[in-house]
C-alpha cells in the first residue's frame, strides 16, 4: 500500500522555523510527484510546494516562495519542507501527498495523502 506520514509540526513563534518531513513508502513507480499542502479552518486546501521524483523539479506557491523550501532524500524516501520566517497566517494542518501524474500544485490531482501535522505559529 502507498503510505505517507508527516512529522515535524508543532508550535513556533512568528519568525521561527520548522522542518516538516514526509516519509513515503509503497510506490511501485519511480515517476511521481510529492506535494505539500495546508488547510486552515474555513479555508480550502492550498498547494504550497511540490517536487518531481524523476528530475527533482520544484514549484512553489507565491505565498511561500522565498520562505519555504522543498527537498528530498531519496535514500531515505523522505521529502522535507523547510519553513522559515513563519507567520501567523501559516497556521494550518500541513499535508503531504503523492501524485503519479503531472507536477502540479493542484490538490485535486493528488491521489494519496498523509494524515496531516499541525503547525501553529504564535504572534
Amino acid at each position: 500500500e502507498v503510505q505517507l506520514v508527516e512529522s515535524g509540526g508543532g508550535l513556533v513563534q512568528a519568525g521561527g522555523s520548522l522542518r516538516l518531513s514526509c516519509a513515503v513508502s509503497g510506490f511501485t513507480s519511480e515517476d511521481y510527484t510529492i506535494g505539500w499542502f495546508r488547510q486552515a479552518p474555513g479555508n480550502e486546501r492550498e498547494g504550497l510546494a511540490c517536487i518531481g521524483s524523476e528530475d527533482g523539479s520544484t514549484y512553489y506557491a507565491d505565498s511561500v516562495k522565498g520562505r519555504f523550501t522543498i527537498s528530498s532524500d531519496n535514500a531515505k524516501s523522505t521529502v522535507y519542507l523547510q519553513m522559515n520566517n513563519l507567520k501567523s497566517e501559516d497556521t494550518a494542518v500541513y499535508y503531504c501527498a503523492a501524485d503519479r501524474g503531472i507536477v502540479t500544485l493542484s490538490p485535486a490531482n493528488y491521489d494519496y495523502w498523509g494524515q496531516g501535522t499541525q503547525v501553529t505559529v504564535s504572534s
